[in-house]
């Protein structure tokens, strides 16, 4: 008798063990495979009636999930959301989900691992499974400020973050779009009103152009060239290079020449300093020639060309070109031809320079909050790359005072303000339109923050008037000035 009673406790053990460890299985590890299953719609609709994490700037919610009297329990709810929409990205029925919401999502839903202890209690207390709340380190006056000096009706993104941590302080992008449109629980209403903000020209509510829209850099680029001139050790600051008006590219008929109207006419023959505050576009074609595309290749892969960055979301690789004969190279080396950067690149570029010539990793996300308030997880520094020497970023800095100082960033002056800055415009193929970019850092001598702006398919004159003055619109603004 009782090892008939024995035999049978022992199988309703094993029935419990095995029970519990398919359950075990299913919600713990087997979920992320089934809640991405693009057949599983009931992972979807369950976690709309689930209530999710927010998401943060200085302690408020720009995105959170309030109780509903609608078809779910929960309704997302987004606060400024043109301002916040290329970075929180939107969480809807029948558009999935974008950006933060998606990169986030296991956090935001409470199944990342960090709160695997938190979902075993739930599961015997038979209580919701919460989600955490993800802090960001964007500065939220700053971020109002920069969004506001994008005018509407133009494609413009501007980003500050800070050199010595990688923290983004600020990034902003027009044309913007409202997040709740297509967060109500109607799926055909959200695929509706999806339709009308595709038809906007310049959005795309898929992408945030900082991270994803490829623009030619134009002479912003020339960053890389004097780092790869300087690390030569055939090139100073001093070296007299010829400075004609225009060159023939190498085994063309084709001519390239400086920007008319510019200082650059000045001089025939002048020195790397005097090219770089000016901006002059003949001298690194014949530079190219000497260094030679492997050397360009280097320094841009240093930087971050071709290479995966995570913010956490996914920053879209910037391209150098390969196998370029001597007439692309030329092109390239002013940042024009096949070369493609986002503005994301050349904050890094700044970063890089800024910080004696390593790149921290760009980073969005400041700390990872429990629903009882814990800190799950706060973000440290993180040396993406060490791009450069201390020596060659510190001779690149003083090259990138004199376009502050007495070229084309004069416009970016702040009285009392050290500055380094490099002005770029890409033209677009034969048309009148151009890509118009500054990027730098401020103070030179102790930098604090990067500041990279770029405003795409605009004329010149309005182009140049959204660059250098808007650099100097927010470094008073940062610095109090």
């Amino acid at each position: 008798m009782n090892q008939a009673i024995r035999n049978t406790w022992i199988a309703v053990m094993l029935l419990f063990v095995l029970s519990l460890g398919s359950l075990s299985y299913v919600q713990f590890f087997a979920a992320k495979d089934l809640s991405e299953n693009a057949l599983n719609n009931r992972q979807l609709f369950k976690e709309f009636d689930l209530p999710r994490g927010a998401i943060l700037v200085d302690g408020k919610p720009i995105a959170e999930s309030v109780p509903s009297d609608g078809q779910f329990d929960y309704q997302r709810v987004y606060t400024d959301p043109e301002l916040y929409s290329h970075l929180t990205g939107f969480y809807s029925l029948s558009n999935s989900s974008t950006q933060l919401e998606s990169k986030m999502n296991d956090v935001l839903t409470g199944n990342s691992q960090d709160l695997f202890f938190d979902r075993m209690i739930n599961l015997f207390t038979g209580k919701a499974n919460e989600g955490a709340s993800v802090e960001l380190t964007i500065d939220g006056e700053l971020q109002k400020y920069v969004y506001g000096l994008i005018p509407d009706g133009t494609r413009g993104t501007i980003i500050v973050s800070e050199p010595k941590t990688g923290n983004i302080l600020a990034m902003a992008s027009k044309p913007s779009y409202d997040t709740n449109l297509l967060a109500v629980h109607s799926s055909s209403k959200a695929a509706d009103n999806m339709s009308k903000l595709l038809k906007v020209d310049g959005l795309s509510p898929y992408r945030n152009p900082a991270i994803g829209n490829l623009t030619a850099p134009g002479s912003t680029f020339k960053i890389f060239d004097m780092v790869a001139a300087l690390e030569s050790g055939k090139y100073t600051a001093d070296t007299m290079l010829d400075n004609p008006a225009k060159v023939t590219l190498p085994g063309t008929n084709t001519q390239l020449g400086n920007f008319y109207g510019g200082n650059c006419a000045a001089q025939t023959k002048a020195t790397l300093a005097f090219i770089v505050a000016q901006s002059c576009n003949t001298p690194f074609v014949n530079m190219s020639q000497d260094l030679g595309a492997e050397t360009y290749q280097d320094v841009t892969e240093r930087f971050g060309f071709g290479q995966q960055v995570e913010i956490p979301m996914s920053v879209v690789p910037s391209v150098f070109p390969s196998e370029l004969n001597a007439a692309q190279l030329g092109q390239s080396v002013i940042g024009q031809f096949d070369v493609k950067t986002t503005a994301m690149q050349m904050n890094m570029a700044a970063m890089g320079i800024a910080n004696d010539g390593v790149i921290m990793e760009p980073n969005l996300i400041k700390q990872v909050i429990a629903p009882d308030l814990r800190v799950l997880s706060e973000s440290k520094p993180k040396a993406f790359s060490t791009a450069t020497t201390k020596d060659i970023a510190d001779k690149v800095t003083d090259l990138m005072r004199g376009p502050v100082k007495s070229g084309t960033a004069v416009r970016a002056q702040v009285p009392g303000l050290d500055i380094a800055a490099k002005t770029g415009t890409s033209q677009i193929g034969n048309s009148d339109l151009v890509n118009s970019w500054i990027t730098g850092f401020a103070p030179a001598d102790d930098p604090q923050v990067a500041v990279t702006i770029v405003f795409e398919k605009i004329d010149f004159k309005t182009g140049s008037s959204l660059t250098s003055p808007n650099m100097k619109k927010i470094l008073e603004a940062v610095f109090n000035q």
